[in-house]
């Protein structure tokens, strides 16, 4: 598995804006590209980050030509909203531990 984190710096007043265009376009993403989805969370004021999880590396790097006419005006929305937008992180996976659940005796 092929894992990307994303900062976002959002403008004054455009947070909803903005993760209404993140969602959106994670969804196109996950339904034409093959993605495993994305999470985001906020990390202070304005300051989000984001993961998105792949099957591997080349299906990440070969995304982007499957999307609908749709996802231009979802990315737009998305890059107005935001003052800063960076990858930050590329990562092969070598261990997974997360549960979808508390673990119970």
């Amino acid at each position: 598995m092929f894992c990307v984190i994303y900062s976002f710096q959002v403008k004054e007043g455009q947070t909803d804006k903005f993760l209404r265009s993140w969602e959106e376009l994670t969804k196109l993403i996950y339904q034409f590209e093959g993605s495993l989805g994305s999470r985001i969370h906020r990390a202070g004021e304005r300051i989000y980050i984001a993961y998105a999880q792949w099957p591997d590396k080349k299906r990440w790097e070969e995304s982007g030509d499957q999307l609908p006419p749709s996802a231009d005006q979802w990315r737009k929305e998305m890059r107005e909203s935001c003052e800063k937008i960076e990858t930050i992180h590329e990562l092969e996976m070598v261990s997974d531990l997360l549960k979808e659940k508390t673990f119970s005796k």
